[in-house]
């Protein structure tokens, strides 16, 4: 499955527009993950465990987004956005990554 932001494929031609596809991903964080972050907004540098979270939800909304799309007989997704939010209660504990485009198939 060909994925892309692009609103095309270089060197294919899009056949037929098949609809909207999406995924999503919302990943819980912990108490111990919340706590190192702080520190290490506080003393600066990389928050390693955040970033690995941010990387395994935005490959699992892909993934879900494609499967969807090869669910409806697509041979790739066009114009993909990815957009990332905090959300629950107070707190922000909750990451969340959804990745949307345009199911096509090529010639």
């Amino acid at each position: 499955m060909i994925v892309t932001t692009t609103d095309g494929v270089d060197g294919r031609t899009v056949s037929e527009y098949l609809g909207v596809v999406s995924g999503e991903a919302v990943m819980g964080t912990n108490v111990f993950r919340d706590f190192f972050a702080g520190i290490r907004d506080t003393v600066g540098g990389r928050s390693a465990s955040y970033e690995k979270e941010l990387r395994k939800a935005r490959d699992l909304a892909l993934d879900e987004m494609a499967e969807s799309a090869q669910a409806l007989g697509a041979d790739a997704v066009v114009g993909v956005d990815l957009d990332y939010e905090s959300i629950g209660g107070a707190d922000k504990s909750m990451l969340m990554v959804s990745a949307n485009g345009t199911a096509v198939r090529l010639k």
